[in-house]
């Protein structure tokens, strides 16, 4: 991945490591914290690569369980 060309704007994707990143999943939502993930120099599009894809599955899914749950306040917009 690093160092590979993004499919939208042919910039240059790099590895970094972020704070954290919120995933849907079709079983909910889960956030990771510090993932190592592929980002796009040019437009900041992010990839991700199959074990961390498969880690956001298994706590989706209760396969493992989370170090901790939070809440999150909901609204409707209007």
């Amino acid at each position: 991945m690093e160092g590979d060309r993004c499919e939208y704007c042919n910039g240059t994707i790099r590895e970094r490591i972020l704070e954290r990143e919120v995933f849907k999943h079709r079983a909910g939502f889960v956030i990771l914290e510090n993932p190592r993930v592929g980002v796009c120099d040019r437009c900041g599009h992010r990839y991700y690569g199959a074990a961390l894809l498969r880690q956001v599955h298994a706590l989706a899914t209760g396969e493992v369980p989370p170090e901790r749950q939070i809440s999150v306040p909901v609204a409707r917009a209007g």
